[in-house]
């Protein structure tokens, strides 16, 4: 083996090792007794700063899984609760995403680049700077403390019709010729067409739409009044509070939905993000 390789697999190990290792810990730190996890990680909770670290639990321990999955239904209420949030905004980010890239893709009008840029300066700007905007937009509109104060800014996202305005454009514009010259208006092209193509540029926005707001945080913070309301990334960083032993647990089912989404969309994911740059 050449030494070149030799030296990049060397490093790829040692960055696979860097970022798997929180996972692994948490993973193995999971299976500790709530005494044991207490014992190690109290100082935590009491802003100590002797704090111990332990890689592998001394007593094997499934009490906080059985209390995450069995004795607290809190916790599977708003696991449940965030995959349909996620869900109901990713099926429509694909959907107004899909329809709004593909009018500025093949559909000059006249000021369809003034509006692009401004799907591009939405884009640049961060959560945090739309807030205020949302909020009273929302309030206008009487839907702050419902879901629907996160659905909608959720579902028009200026990323996804970014995205798949810049997909689109690397479809070529005589099969969109062709469909008309078949009697196909749009919304036939649009689905049977263009969508059916970009299969996989429309699994990786999937995949990243669902984590960024699976990941969500501010939103839900100023956007709904109760607590019982926020979904499970605002909750999880209330379980230390409640059960410090439960932390670990709850880090790791958070992490299943993720995981195994990467996972089934793995080829689809390099392939869609290799055609979106492609152009």
């Amino acid at each position: 083996m050449k030494k070149p390789v030799c030296i990049r697999i060397l490093f790829l190990l040692a960055l696979s090792v860097v970022i798997l290792f929180p996972i692994f810990y948490t993973v193995s730190n999971s299976f500790m007794g709530e005494k044991e996890v207490l014992a190690v990680y109290g100082g935590v909770m009491e802003q100590n700063t002797n704090i111990g670290i332990r890689f592998f639990p001394h007593q094997f321990s499934l009490e906080a899984y059985e209390t995450v999955l069995l004795d607290t239904p809190e916790y599977l209420l708003k696991f449940w609760r965030s995959i349909l949030m996620c869900f109901v905004i990713v099926a429509g980010q694909v959907l107004i995403g899909g329809m709004c890239g593909f009018a500025f893709a093949k559909y000059y009008f006249r000021g369809w680049k003034l509006f692009f840029i401004l799907f591009i300066t939405f884009l640049l700007l961060p959560v945090q700077v739309t807030l205020v905007p949302n909020y009273i937009m929302l309030s206008a509109l009487n839907l702050i403390g419902t879901w629907w104060a996160l659905l909608l800014p959720g579902v028009f996202s200026p990323f996804a019709v970014f995205f798949m305005t810049v997909l689109f454009q690397n479809v070529p514009t005589e099969l969109v010729e062709a469909g008309k010259i078949d009697g196909a208006d749009a919304m036939q092209i649009l689905f049977r067409i263009m969508m059916p193509i970009a299969k996989p540029a429309i699994a990786s926005l999937i995949v990243l739409a669902f984590v960024d707001n699976w990941n969500m945080v501010e939103q839900p913070i100023a956007f709904l009044e109760n607590v019982w309301q926020y979904p499970l990334s605002v909750f999880l960083a209330s379980v230390n509070e409640e059960n410090f032993s439960l932390q670990f647990v709850c880090g790791i089912l958070s992490l299943i939905p993720v995981t195994l989404l990467f996972l089934f969309f793995n080829e689809e994911l390099s392939e869609g993000i290799s055609i979106s740059v492609g152009k």
